[in-house]
Formats: structure tokens, C-alpha cells, sequence
């Protein structure tokens, strides 16, 4: 295997396990939010819109993460930086 393949085959396991953990963290942590506001509201009916203004600002928060795995997964598929470099290196050495 050249290193173009072990490149490619780095970058799209890497780009896989990025976007699965990626989106299982967030999934567990935003399940966690919303069933403790449910649980606060059900408790306190009265701080309902301070309950709710900070459950929307974690949860935007938490969906970020997922946001940044999947730009980093989406990067490394198809902008990855390796590859301008092992290109390189690859025609340079064919060229002597």
C-alpha cells in the first residue's frame, strides 16, 4: 500500500470515528438537558422562561460539538492537508 492509499484510508476511518463519537456525546448530553429542565419544570412551573432560556443556550451549546466533529470529519475527507503534501513529495520523487 502507497502512502496516498494509507492516507486516504487514515483520513476516512479518522473522519468516521470524529462523526461517531461526535454525534453520540451531544445525543447523550442533550437527552440529559432536556430531561432534567422537564424535571425542574415539573418541580418549579413559575421559573418556566428562565428554565427554558437556559435550557435553549446549553443545548445550543452542546449541538456545537457535534457541529465542530463534523466539520473536522468533513475536512479531513475533503480538504484534507496531508494529501497537497504527500502529492507533492510524490512528484517531486518522480521528477528526479
Amino acid at each position: 500500500m502507497d502512502n496516498l492509499a494509507l492516507i486516504a484510508v487514515a483520513s476516512i476511518v479518522t473522519a468516521g470515528f470524529t462523526t461517531g463519537i461526535g454525534c453520540i456525546g451531544p445525543a447523550l448530553g442533550e437527552g440529559k438537558a432536556v430531561s432534567t429542565a422537564l424535571s425542574s419544570l415539573a418541580q418549579q412551573p413559575d421559573a418556566a422562561a428562565t428554565i427554558t432560556r437556559t435550557l435553549f443556550v446549553g443545548l445550543a451549546m452542546i449541538e456545537s460539538t457535534a457541529i465542530y466533529c463534523f466539520v473536522v470529519s468533513m475536512i479531513l475527507i475533503f480538504a484534507n492537508p496531508f494529501w497537497n503534501h504527500v502529492l507533492a513529495a510524490a512528484t517531486g520523487a518522480a521528477g528526479k
